[in-house]
């Protein structure tokens, strides 16, 4: 005789009308959202003379790669991708790393007038990019970093590391004293407890952190295009803004050269997906 408690039991749940209308709203919203890129991608590969003739929202007649072509032989496709890899990647790193140490002094270091400081970050957090381009421009232009690939690292660590210290070090104020307590009557150092306590709990929250500043560094336009003269160190976005012009825009290459040029971010995304999803989950946990 079968014990009833070996019975599997399986629930099945009834969707209700509401489940029903946020799971269309859903999908709708994610169509909505898709449809930038389908249209980005239906032109890429039309030719000139079949997007004027169907317009941008009809299939490609014959699948034409001379959108791309022109794209990448036009501003050096290869190098401008190596530009925005390595200016990204860097920036992602040196503020990852900048923000970790002055969010644990603040967070965990108690130093004098944190509040103050922390605000202070937070106002600056909030600055347009405009109002800083002229005192950006004079100063880069007398330490001979002017048009140096250099000068966007500088910038956008300092901007990008503002933002990671008012997020680890509110993050690190929370952090259990009695931890810290016991490392330190052990005979644990600072360095000690930020290498091997506080650096590995970390971890979940710094790769989010590294994955969205790659990301927005990638994607920023403005100070590199003023800062970036020569063509071979200006950075994709740039490569890109530079097809357009007042007399004459070739539709179907600025398709390609904007498909081209989000690819690298979303393989990046890709990439880290499981990594970002991880970080999230973990910093909910917690």
């Amino acid at each position: 005789m079968t014990s009833a408690t070996n019975i599997p039991v399986h629930i099945k749940k009834n969707r209700t009308a509401g489940d029903w209308v946020i799971l269309i709203l859903l999908i709708v919203g994610g169509l909505v959202m898709l449809f930038p890129f389908i249209v980005l991608l239906l032109n890429a590969f039309k030719t000139t003379a079949d997007y004027n003739s169907s317009g941008p929202l009809s299939w490609p007649h014959e699948f034409s790669t001379d959108g791309l072509m022109k794209f990448w032989n036009r501003v050096n496709y290869p190098e401008k991708l190596w530009n925005s890899i390595w200016t990204s990647g860097l920036v992602a790193v040196l503020a990852v790393i900048l923000s970790m140490l002055n969010a644990f002094a603040l967070g965990i270091g108690r130093v004098k007038g944190r509040r103050w400081i922390v605000l202070l970050i937070m106002l600056a957090n909030m600055l347009p990019q405009e109002a800083m381009l002229y005192p950006l421009y004079i100063m880069f232009k007398k330490i001979g970093l002017y048009n140096s690939p250099w000068a966007i690292v500088i910038i956008f660590t300092v901007i990008q590391s503002a933002f990671g210290t008012y997020l680890l070090s509110s993050v690190y104020g929370t952090f259990p004293k009695s931890i810290l307590e016991a490392a330190s009557i052990d005979g644990a150092s600072r360095w000690t407890i930020f290498r091997k306590i506080v650096f590995p709990i970390s971890k979940p929250t710094l790769s989010v952190m590294l994955v969205f500043f790659f990301i927005w560094t990638w994607n920023e336009y403005m100070i590199p295009m003023a800062f970036l003269i020569d063509n071979s160190t200006q950075t994709i976005p740039i490569a890109v803004s530079s097809l357009t012009g007042d007399r004459l825009m070739d539709v179907t290459t600025t398709a390609a050269a904007s498909l081209i040029s989000i690819v690298p971010t979303l393989i990046f995304y890709l990439i880290f997906q499981r990594t970002l999803s991880r970080g999230i989950t973990a910093g909910a946990v917690k």
